[in-house]
Parts: C-alpha cells; sequence; structure tokens
C-alpha cells in the first residue's frame, strides 16, 4: 500500500472551501483529469499519463470526519481511497489535507506503471486541486 498525502493553507472561510470541494464535478476537473462524469454518488474518471489511458469509477464514502472521501468501484487498483478533511485555522483561514491510500493491480498495469509514477501523478492532481482552493479567496 503507498500513501500521497498533501496538505496547503487556504485563505477562505470554511464554509467556502467546503461548498467547493462538495462541488464534486468542478473539484474533479481542477485535479486536470480528461473526463469528469459525476452521476449521484459516483464518479467516473479518464485521465492519461504517459502512453496509458487510465479510467477509474470512484464511489463517494459517507465519512464522519471528512468533507468528501472516495473509493475505486472499478479501475487499475487493487484498492483506492482518498480522505479530504479541513480544519479551520480562523475565521477565513483553512488547512486542507488529502490523502489517498492506494494498491496497484499489477496485472492491469503490469510495467506501464509502477507506484512511484502513480504518486508523482496524484501529488500534481491534488496539487491542482488545492491552486483550485486558493483562488477561492482572491
Amino acid at each position: 500500500m503507498a500513501t500521497v498525502s498533501v496538505s496547503r493553507t487556504v485563505t477562505a472561510p470554511e464554509s467556502t472551501v467546503r461548498d467547493a470541494i462538495t462541488d464534486v464535478g468542478p473539484f474533479m476537473r481542477a485535479a486536470g483529469f480528461d473526463e469528469v462524469i459525476v452521476e449521484g454518488d459516483e464518479i467516473r474518471l479518464t485521465n492519461r499519463v504517459g502512453i496509458a489511458e487510465l479510467q477509474l469509477t470512484l464511489g463517494i464514502l459517507d465519512l464522519d470526519d471528512a468533507v468528501l472521501a472516495y473509493e475505486q468501484r472499478d479501475g487499475m487498483f487493487e484498492s483506492m481511497r482518498t480522505v479530504y478533511r479541513l480544519e479551520s485555522i480562523d475565521a477565513t483561514t483553512v488547512r486542507v489535507e488529502a490523502t489517498t491510500d492506494f494498491a496497484l493491480d499489477v496485472s492491469l498495469v503490469g510495467d506501464l506503471l509502477d507506484s512511484t509514477v502513480v504518486s508523482r501523478q496524484r501529488r500534481r492532481e491534488l496539487d491542482a486541486q488545492f491552486d483550485y482552493l486558493e483562488t477561492l479567496g482572491e
């Protein structure tokens, strides 16, 4: 199991950041995915990484301590879960943390991808989402 964790302090009220994250379509598009489809509690993503096209179907989870959480229902991972948490620092500042835990299904990805490549890509996606959140305070 590999873990990618990113955190950032965002200058915006917690409610504004929460609303942006729970507006799942735009928030997932901010990560740079090539295609995002949200239907009910399901998210379908398509992303091109190098020569590979990755398709994931994610299910949104209801976790008490998370503003957004989802896990893979179908895709290249043996397992994958991402959880976003918020911590209010003051009225206009919030700390956002996202953690993705994943295990690759080697039979599906073979030699094309390894956990280092996936971790690097996932960090870029989370950073892009946090960049999007930083625009909320502007």
